[in-house]
């Protein structure tokens, strides 16, 4: 495996000091024709690398040396100057979710000013098919007049109404109608009174107009799954309203099969609500970050009034007015039905706990009065054969002493011994003696021979 050098400290350093976007700057000036599109990612981590090898593969195709060629981890730009003196200016950068891509042509003629539609730097051509799917796509004209009459700005400009502001505190002019023409396409037109403060401002006013066109659209893309969520919520909402109902009335009632049903068919309803909330999530929770930056940009702008237009603002803010927060509530209702699943799903299982308690208490009940039974029968048992062990004694005793009395006479009559009657009685308490003996012999087998078999189970 091939071994990667580490950057060294100095390496590392430069990497965070390096301002690429301010060389960029120097590349930049006015008159200036700008195509600017932007292309949502499906999978950031995968594409955004791709989109730099796109990028690199774009720089190849409009022949830009490498000489004029800046290129780092998520922004890079090339210059190519014809004999004319014409400039062509390609940027790429990638954000989070989103990558743009920009091109600049930029006359060497400074009175010469630039029509909207196609690009005329010579022989341009875009040499590649972008990754994703598009998002914004702007057609950018930097003026090099100094007024532009509202008459033309309206010829210009496709749409019903213009807006018009002026930025940064300077005589710079940005007016737009925030309405595609024939190939899709934004346009705005950019002007001011005073050269050198649009040159000075010329990179943050561009990246300021990309920006608020690429958060406008991302903020409202997810629009139409929006609305169509907000129905959906609706009937969830309803469904387990009825549901839930259903259950509160019936739960004291409810056998434990029941339960378990009531308790299946809402494990897969909330299984559904927690698909479609990451569902969501995934689509929209980027929607107050977006906000935040469009409203920062337009704070940025420090705009004012550009007669006889309407501030660009009114038609940013008013497009995107409440829809952060519609959003977020769409959320705060998906998380409210999600918690009450939760609820009712943990009640269900207390209740089936208790049931299942309740049940183990009776049948623990029972087996203890069983218990009580068997040992009570145990005890009869035993009581009864250590009666019929003491009466077997009575009774070995009584036959071993009527065989022996038999056995006595015999030997009075041969006149071995004198008294039978006497010996007989005599012969009472041995054979008693006998007995117990004999049956505590039999006992003691039994048991050996019980133990035994036990011990070959256990082997």
């Amino acid at each position: 495996m091939e071994n990667i050098k580490p950057p060294s400290e100095k390496e590392v350093i430069h990497r965070l000091h390096e301002r690429p976007k301010k060389y960029l700057e120097e590349w930049l000036d006015f008159p200036a024709h700008i195509h600017h599109a932007s292309y949502r990612m499906a999978n950031p981590p995968v594409e955004r690398p791709q989109s730099r090898m796109e990028f690199l593969q774009w720089l190849q195709g409009l022949r830009i040396p490498e000489t004029h060629t800046v290129v780092s981890e998520k922004f890079g730009y090339g210059v190519r100057v014809e004999d004319n003196g014409d400039r062509l200016v390609a940027v790429w950068e990638a954000h989070t979710e989103y990558y743009s891509h920009q091109v600049w042509h930029i006359p060497d003629d400074k009175t010469l000013l630039p029509e909207f539609g196609p690009l005329t730097f010579p022989q341009y051509q875009f040499p590649i098919q972008p990754l994703g799917t598009r998002v914004i796509a702007l057609d950018i004209v930097i003026s090099p007049e100094r007024t532009v009459s509202p008459v033309l700005i309206r010829d210009l400009l496709p749409g019903p109404h213009v807006y018009g502001s002026r930025v940064f505190g300077e005589e710079i002019s940005i007016v737009t109608s925030f309405t595609p023409d024939d190939r899709l396409h934004g346009r705005y037109l950019i002007f001011s009174d005073s050269p050198k403060a649009l040159l000075r401002h010329l990179a943050k006013v561009i990246d300021g107009v990309a920006t608020i066109e690429n958060y406008y659209h991302l903020l409202l893309l997810p629009f139409p799954e929006f609305t169509k969520a907000v129905d959906r919520i609706h009937q969830m909402e309803q469904h387990h309203l009825e549901q839930r109902s259903r259950i509160t009335e019936n739960l004291g009632a409810s056998e434990s099969r029941t339960l378990q049903e009531w308790l299946s068919r809402l494990m897969i309803d909330f299984i559904e609500v927690s698909r479609f909330a990451e569902s969501m999530r995934y689509r929209l929770s980027a929607s107050v970050p977006y906000n935040a930056i469009l409203e920062a940009t337009l704070r940025g702008f420090q705009e004012r009034p550009l007669t006889p237009f309407l501030p660009m603002s009114d038609y940013v803010l008013g497009g995107i007015s409440g829809v952060a927060a519609g959003y977020q509530q769409l959320m705060v209702r998906i998380g409210a039905i999600e918690s009450d699943f939760q609820s009712i799903i943990s009640v269900i299982r207390t209740q089936v706990n208790l049931i299942q308690q309740e049940q183990n208490l009776v049948l623990e009940d029972q087996n203890l009065r069983l218990l009580a039974s068997v040992d009570k029968t145990t005890k009869s048992q035993a009581m009864l054969q250590h009666t019929v062990e003491g009466l077997s004694v009575i009774v070995i005793a009584y036959y071993l002493s009527g065989l022996a009395g038999h056995l006595f006479k015999a030997f009075e009559k041969w006149g071995w011994i004198n008294d039978a009657a006497t010996a007989s009685g005599l012969f009472v308490p041995v054979s008693l003696v006998f007995s117990l003996t004999l049956m505590l012999l039999g006992r003691r087998m039994i048991r050996k021979r019980m133990s035994s078999k036990d011990d070959e189970k256990t082997l």
